[in-house]
């Protein structure tokens, strides 16, 4: 039988809600009555159509019949959700009318979060597929690669200031003032983006370029004052930032790199130990460890000593950890 709901009361606090959402409709010329009634006849929100889950599941679409596609497809897909949240973070404190310490420190919590989540469940990778699986599946995705997630380029241009992620060779002595677009060539990945054998461009890096290079030099220029360094500066350094901003920093350009690394001495190097080219052909030992590309952020918050032996000892134990 059905339960019969007593008659509705209208208390001080349902005529409250009454009048705001009049107050609301108003502005779409409906009265208060009409938009109601919609809400009536509306369906129930429901969890898999909130999160589109029937749309997320079947954007996991390997190239081969290899069982092990599958994780590495889904775990890319996952990462790029995660740089999502870390690029809305960075957009947040970018575009606050009126930023301060405790908003700023925060948002760089969240972001310590996600990356930890990222560098955590890298094992997944790292441990979860069958080596021959992955060096048999891996040839049907050439020329693609992870170098070319835009979303993580984003991350790192609204991270720094951009003369911070150019080429270690050419950083210290940019000048930070002139356009992004003359100095863009001198970028770390750029110069890591070349052929083992030929040391001509990729392919995989042509092609990346051509599709977001001016976005990236338009966000460049957007944050050449709003970004995560920047802003730092503007709320005058507090001492609270100081370690949270260190840790990020060696989040992205230490352990993420280094759990990279870790993958890559894993499944690229043949039986004979010798290293074999990425899918996008790019020369992996010289471009994943932390120690070659000294990519640092916030090179004002770190030792003389810090920097100079950037990421060594943490390379030097995970060779030694494959090795023994």
């Amino acid at each position: 039988m059905k339960n019969e709901l007593e008659p509705l009361a209208l208390t001080p606090e349902l005529v409250g809600k009454l009048q705001e959402l009049r107050d609301k409709y108003s502005l779409t010329g409906q009265d208060l009555i009409s938009n109601l009634e919609g809400l009536l006849y509306a369906n129930y929100l429901k969890y898999w159509d909130y999160i589109h889950l029937d749309t997320l599941l079947s954007l996991q679409n390997p190239k081969t019949d290899f069982a092990d596609e599958k994780i590495f497809i889904t775990y890319h897909q996952i990462t790029e959700l995660y740089f999502k949240l870390i690029l809305w973070e960075l957009e947040q404190m970018a575009t606050h009318q009126s930023i301060n310490t405790k908003f700023y420190t925060e948002r760089i919590k969240r972001i310590d979060r996600y990356l930890q989540n990222l560098i955590f469940s890298f094992d997944v990778m790292t441990e979860g597929m069958e080596y021959e699986q992955f060096r048999q599946f891996r040839m049907s995705l050439l020329p693609s690669s992870g170098f070319q997630s835009a979303q993580f380029r984003k991350i790192e241009i609204c991270m720094t200031d951009f003369a911070h992620i150019l080429a270690h060779t050419h950083h210290e002595k940019a000048d930070f003032s002139e356009p992004i677009d003359n100095i863009f060539d001198f970028l770390y990945w750029k110069q890591g983006a070349s052929d083992q054998k030929t040391g001509e461009e990729t392919i995989t890096s042509i092609h990346f370029q051509q599709k977001y290079r001016n976005d990236f030099v338009e966000l460049a220029e957007k944050y050449r004052q709003k970004n995560l360094w920047q802003i730092f500066l503007e709320l005058d350094r507090p001492k609270e930032a100081i370690e949270l901003l260190k840790n990020i920093d060696a989040l992205i350009n230490i352990d993420w790199r280094l759990a990279h690394f870790k993958s890559a001495v894993k499944y690229l190097k043949n039986p004979k130990g010798e290293a074999v080219e990425a899918t996008g052909g790019t020369n992996w030992q010289k471009y994943l460890p932390p120690r070659f590309q000294k990519i640092i952020f916030y090179p004002e918050l770190w030792t003389s000593e810090e920097k100079e032996n950037w990421g060594k000892k943490w390379v030097e134990k995970t060779i030694n950890s494959f090795e023994n």
